[in-house]
C-alpha cells in the first residue's frame, strides 16, 4: 500500500499542493501534521509509523516534509 505524509509548519499554511501530488501518486492513506518539523512530537507522523506494515511504501512530496535534518531522517529510516 502507498501511504503518504504531508506537513506544513503552521496552521495558516495549506497542504493542498502536497496532498494533490500524493493523490496523483496513488496514495491510499495520507497522514498530516501542521507543526514545525523541528518539533519532535508530530501526531500524524507517529500514527503513520504505527500504521506502516511490511511491504508498504511511504511517500512524501519532499524529504524536508518528513525530517528537517539528515540526522532526523536517518533516525526515522532506522525506525522503519
Amino acid at each position: 500500500m502507498l501511504i503518504g505524509y504531508v506537513r506544513v509548519s503552521t496552521n495558516d499554511q495549506n497542504t493542498d499542493l502536497q496532498r494533490n501530488a500524493l493523490n496523483c501518486a496513488g496514495c491510499e492513506l495520507i497522514f498530516e501534521d501542521k507543526i514545525s518539523g523541528t518539533k519532535s512530537e508530530r501526531p500524524g507522523l507517529k500514527k503513520l509509523l504505527r500504521t506502516l506494515s511490511a511491504g508498504d511504501t511511504l511517500v512524501v512530496w519532499k524529504l524536508d516534509r518528513l525530517g528537517r535534518s539528515m540526522r532526523h531522517l536517518v533516525v526515522l529510516v532506522e525506525e522503519l
